[in-house]
């Protein structure tokens, strides 16, 4: 069964920095679409970064320049590095993997494995 658990949320304030991490069990995520998904109170999940098994990034508007999104298929590990942190980035971020679509040139964005979600608080 395929887990995926994310670590290294927190609070901090405003311009701080914090790194996500979510390592995957039971399956490799090798050549496999991996994201970053955030969603605060009263409001919808949007996706913030992904990271294709060749590892073409993208990232929503909103963290571009201040988040970097990576992946360490030998730890089958996701990373999500946050820089210049913002009030606005306050949210529970989920972790994501699409395991049915292997070695896509982009992520198509079918995720289908989630994990159980890391809390980010940044006061200012």
């Amino acid at each position: 069964q395929v887990q995926l658990v994310e670590s290294g949320g927190g609070s901090v304030q405003a311009g701080g920095s914090l790194s996500l991490s979510c390592e995957a069990s039971g399956y490799t995520v090798n050549g496999a679409c991996m994201g970053w998904f955030r969603q605060a109170p009263g409001k919808e999940r949007e996706e913030v970064a992904s990271i294709s098994a060749y590892s073409r990034t993208t990232y929503t508007d909103s963290v571009k320049g201040r988040f970097t999104v990576s992946r360490d298929n030998a730890k089958n590990t996701l990373y999500l590095q946050m820089n210049s942190l913002k009030p606005e980035d306050t949210a529970m971020y989920y972790c994501a993997a699409d395991l049915n679509n292997r070695w896509f040139s982009y992520c198509v964005g079918q995720f289908d494995y989630w994990g159980q979600g890391t809390q980010v608080t940044v006061s200012s």
